[in-house]
């Protein structure tokens, strides 16, 4: 390791420290190492631009977005919650159940954590509260630890971004993300009927059962965009990019068109508040880029994979550690710089001790969706708070529980491969 990488990461967690954005930090820190290695400044621009200009798949980002933001905007979400109230709300506990189903269906569409705690998720605290059955604190948290989902079942933009750094296939990726999707939404689910009956929360008024078809149906397009997403990537019909594209394009022709419930004036706004969130993500993804550069220059993750091997470390004791590292990281750091910056040092061990790469993308995003709600970071306590004016102590002191069943889920992952490799072996994945 050389004196500029050390200037590097001083001036990266000096910066860091003072509250700057972490995306800062990192370019800051970049140019410091290229100043005391004698480099050129040009040299980052060089790395940013070929490294977007050679990642096609990025492309993703913004058009999930995009889509999210529209699902959002329109009546779609509303249409979801009706069918999902329909559903689950007859029983004990019901709109914690309609809680975690709302955001199995959502995570279809949006890709976004952040997308359906701020959406989809306000709207059923609002429903949880209102009814009486339920504190402010677990109406929060549950909502919180079912926006997990959303990244885990495709599309994903956290996929996106590993597949960017790890070169594993997106299609496969986004197949090994439903299976440990669904096995989340039915632990939370668990919990909460366990707390619910423990805490004897009054049951919700049934939707009478000669509804169902009708919100069956009224729901049934939007319910269409996973199924037409996965369609054209393992059809050979869109890549991953453009499967993004065509999922921009069915939200708008749903709540513009078929809905009638999206305005041109909303439109603007929706282009507006996508492209704030897409700089922001793009921001991080260029100081990863020139990071990750510089990492390559000292030949890190080589080294990190010789001294693993060299310890003769097993694939299970090194998942461990490194999930633990990640859950450690969670709780100072957002999930994009974990995937962007930290899981590349853990790459070329990965492929050393034969740890499938599709398998670690899974867990390593699951892990980092449980970073989001873990304090005291946990960015989706604070849009929550944001959006709700929810005391963070109330919201953090009904969260434990939840962290806990999420940390079961991911232990399930790690020492089950097949939970998550399953979809992909079935659809032709050799690993």
């Amino acid at each position: 390791m050389s004196l500029a990488f050390l200037l590097c990461l001083l001036a990266l967690f000096a910066i860091a420290a003072m509250g700057a954005p972490i995306a800062y930090a990192i370019i800051v820190g970049a140019f410091v190492y290229l100043a005391a290695s004698g480099q050129s400044i040009g040299v980052a621009g060089k790395v940013l631009v070929d490294g977007l200009y050679q990642s096609f798949i990025l492309l993703a980002v913004p058009l999930f977005i995009v889509a999210a933001n529209i699902m959002n905007a329109g009546t779609i979400s509303d249409r979801l919650l009706r069918f999902c109230v329909a559903m689950v709300g007859r029983f004990r506990g019901g709109l914690g159940h309609v809680n975690v189903l709302a955001s199995l269906v959502f995570s279809g569409m949006s890709g976004s954590a952040v997308a359906d705690a701020a959406g989809i998720g306000k709207i059923i605290i609002e429903m949880m509260t209102k009814s009486g059955h339920y504190t402010r604190g677990y109406a929060a948290a549950i909502t919180a630890a079912s926006a997990t989902i959303g990244p885990i079942i495709p599309p994903s933009i956290p996929m996106v971004l590993y597949a960017l750094v790890s070169n594993a296939s997106i299609g496969f990726l986004f197949l090994g993300g439903i299976l440990p999707g669904l096995m989340i939404g039915l632990v939370l689910m668990l919990l909460n009927g366990w707390i619910s009956h423990r805490r004897n929360f009054a049951l919700e008024e049934p939707v009478a059962l000669a509804e169902i078809p009708k919100l069956t149906v009224e729901a049934f397009p939007a319910l269409l965009m996973p199924a037409i997403l996965l369609y054209g990537i393992y059809g050979g019909v869109t890549t991953p990019t453009e499967a993004a594209a065509v999922a921009a394009l069915y939200a708008l022709i749903l709540s513009a068109v078929f809905y009638r419930a999206l305005k041109f004036s909303t439109f603007y706004s929706i282009l507006v508040s996508s492209a704030r969130s897409s700089a922001s993500v793009g921001i991080v993804i260029g100081g990863a880029l020139i990071l990750n550069y510089i990492v390559a220059s000292e030949n890190i993750p080589n080294l990190v994979a010789q001294a693993l091997v060299g310890l003769d470390v097993s694939p299970l004791t090194f998942l461990l550690s490194v999930n633990v590292l990640i859950l450690l990281l969670g709780c100072v750091l957002d999930a994009t710089t974990i995937i962007l910056v930290i899981i590349p040092l853990f790459l070329p061990a990965c492929r050393e001790l034969g740890i499938d790469l599709v398998h670690f993308g899974v867990v390593a995003v699951v892990n980092c969706m449980i970073g989001l709600i873990t304090p005291p970071y946990g960015i989706l306590l604070f849009v929550i708070n944001a959006v709700t004016g929810i005391p963070l102590a109330e919201i953090i002191r009904e969260i434990w529980l939840f962290l806990g069943v999420l940390v079961f889920a991911l232990l399930l992952l790690i020492f089950f491969p097949g939970i998550t490799l399953f979809l992909p072996q079935l659809f032709g994945y050799a690993g």
